[in-house]
């Protein structure tokens, strides 16, 4: 019996399970997808919040600003990138500059440190491509940018280093009350555990009625997204919002920490929680409101777009809470959950320690983790080094991104292993460049099947039945 069991392996629940491998505890993490950061954690803003927006008192309040806080240590111990570049919440008119204000003394109230209000001249120094109807702006210097499912396969994998076990194709359909705990039951298989921590994201409703527990419910919120090339990263330096309404913070224009230009999300309530198709009516609420905040975006430079689905809850707060003793709820975690998570992972471990359970310090805990792109940000002598020790690290495999035959290797050797084309390319960025796969695809593919001892036709693009290659072409049968 494991001491606990968590259910959900996105950013939430692998920073959880990192968090509870600081003590000598039995901890294993449950996923359903074929692997980790496969929910929400794979296609968000990707945004630090400063903690402005959050209703005073509440729990995405105090999660956030204390969040945003640990955000930068968290990432510099698990070896993701993460950048302070700030945000800005910008206004056109009246009414928008009052909003503002509003904003300013909630996140006053908050303990967001160093907000200000500027005006148009401030804002067109800092931020020169603003279109030039903006008028003001409420800057959130606090504010940053990270990779998110980088930080949640690095905390599943820190988490696996230090002795939790991943559990992936691990879908939870029942959950049976038995003595000192609970049995969490697949489809052919089950583990028991003393507490229980679901982190199921928008399924997290449907888990807490397998204990029954049908106190809120979750429903999903389609965002579509636009990437654009590289070229296009320097476009704005600050993460630019438009002022918020009751469906979030409406179409943002950022740079991402590698480097491209990201657009959206829209925002539309949804029933589906499979549904992650991009839409026309999507595309052109994104492209409409970038134009109105930004100027001189590249468009033409798209090199993909894609569908996150966030995790509404009906109380309009985060739900962390404990229907029944050795069972926590962790639901409703929308934004700001991606700066919360580690927050939250303290919050749920203070949880347990109240609930009896007994937390001894582990004094093997290792909390640091060398980055998928170490060799990337390597000087040239350390790369020289490297290459001269294994001329795996020589041979470029991705050009677009200059990613190496040895990094690639090295992340399918590591926890959590990825067992997909999509799982190699979350971990080293092979595939993300402006080809999209197109010329290293191939190869990648044939280093997994080699890597994971399977046909080169049974490498899947994201596990299931996302099969690529069904035959040769030539020198044998189609």
């Amino acid at each position: 019996m494991y001491d606990v069991a968590v259910i959900g392996a996105g950013v939430v629940g692998g920073l959880v399970a990192r968090t509870l491998t600081k003590y000598k505890l039995n901890v294993c993490i449950l996923e359903a997808q074929n692997d980790v950061a496969m929910g929400a954690t794979k296609a968000n803003s990707a945004i630090v919040h400063g903690g402005f927006d959050a209703k005073e008192g509440s729990l995405k309040a105090l999660l956030n600003v204390r969040g945003c806080k640990m955000m930068e240590s968290v990432c510099k111990e698990l070896g993701v990138s993460y950048k302070n570049n700030g945000s800005l919440v910008v206004g056109f008119n009246d009414e928008d500059r009052s909003v503002l204000n509003e904003l300013l003394e909630r996140g006053n109230k908050n303990g967001v440190e160093r907000l200000q209000i500027l005006e148009k001249d401030e804002l067109k120094k800092l931020e020169p491509n603003l279109s030039e109807n903006v008028t003001c702006a409420l800057y959130a210097p606090t504010a940053g940018i990270v990779c998110p499912y980088t930080l949640a396969i690095s905390a599943v994998g820190n988490a696996m280093d230090n002795g939790a076990e991943l559990k992936c194709n691990f879908k939870v359909i029942g959950i049976d009350e038995i003595e000192n705990g609970y049995k969490l039951s697949a489809e052919n298989d089950a583990v028991e555990a003393r507490y229980v921590i679901n982190c199921a994201g928008v399924y997290s409703d449907e888990i807490a009625k397998m204990i029954g527990d049908d106190s809120f419910s979750v429903h999903p919120r389609r965002g579509e997204y636009i990437l654009l090339d590289k070229e296009c990263g320097d476009t704005v330096s600050c993460t630019i919002f438009r002022t918020p309404s009751k469906m979030g913070k409406g179409i943002l224009v950022t740079p991402t920490v590698h480097g491209n230009l990201l657009l959206g999300p829209t925002a539309f309530d949804m029933e589906d929680k499979e549904d992650k198709d991009t839409t026309a009516e999507g595309f052109a609420n994104i492209l409409g409101n970038t134009h109105e905040t930004v100027s001189g975006v590249a468009l033409n430079k798209t090199i993909t777009s894609f569908c996150g689905l966030r995790s509404v809850g009906s109380t309009g707060d985060f739900i962390i809470n404990s229907p029944k003793k050795g069972f926590i709820n962790t639901a409703g975690i929308e934004s700001p959950g991606l700066t919360s998570a580690p927050a939250i992972a303290e919050y749920i471990a203070d949880m347990l320690k109240d609930e009896g359970l007994e937390m001894e310090i582990n004094p093997e805990f290792n909390p640091i983790r060398k980055s998928y792109h170490a060799f990337a940000e390597a000087s040239q002598e350390e790369k020289n080094a490297i290459i001269k020790e294994n001329p795996a690290y020589g041979k470029i495999v991705c050009r677009c991104e200059g990613v190496t035959e040895g990094e690639i290797v090295d992340a399918i050797r590591r926890n959590p292993q990825p067992h997909d084309l999509d799982g190699v390319k979350r971990r080293t960025r092979a595939q993300m460049g402006r080809c999209q796969g197109g010329f290293c695809g191939p190869y990648v593919t044939e280093l997994l099947a080699k890597e994971l001892n399977i046909p080169y036709e049974s490498v899947t693009k994201f596990g299931g039945e996302s099969i690529i290659n069904i035959g040769k072409t030539k020198g044998g049968q189609a």
